[in-house]
């Protein structure tokens, strides 16, 4: 990653940090909540860091989306790994803003012809 990238991994890092010190049970509650979450098990660590990658990106969530891309590497990610993530969270969205338009909005219309 570039220098602008790890410092804003770096900056999240010790914001947590700084957590653990003012509010440590909640602090050590959620790394263990998150530490088992990413442990291998049906999923490895790797699956699982790309899964997060991919939710990262949808929410565009700028700091989850670095952390994560990080991690994947680390777990052994393949840039084309890295990539095909982002193609399906794409896909995702994508699909997201589609499945609004042909419920929801076609729900609208049909509700806006009734009245007229």
């Amino acid at each position: 990653m570039n220098q602008n990238m790890d410092a804003k991994v770096d900056a999240y890092k010790e914001g947590m940090a700084q957590m653990g010190n003012e509010l440590p049970r909640v602090t050590e509650a959620y790394h263990a909540f998150t530490g088992e979450c990413f442990a291998d098990g049906a999923l490895n660590a790797k699956q699982k860091q790309l899964i997060a990658l991919g939710i990262g990106l949808f929410a565009n969530n700028e700091i989850c989306t670095l952390y994560h891309v990080e991690e994947a590497i680390s777990s052994g990610a393949s840039d084309q790994e890295i990539m095909e993530t982002a193609a399906v969270a794409a896909a995702l969205g994508g699909g997201h803003a589609m499945s609004q338009g042909v419920t929801r909005l076609r729900q609208a219309l049909h509700g806006k012809k009734q009245i007229q």
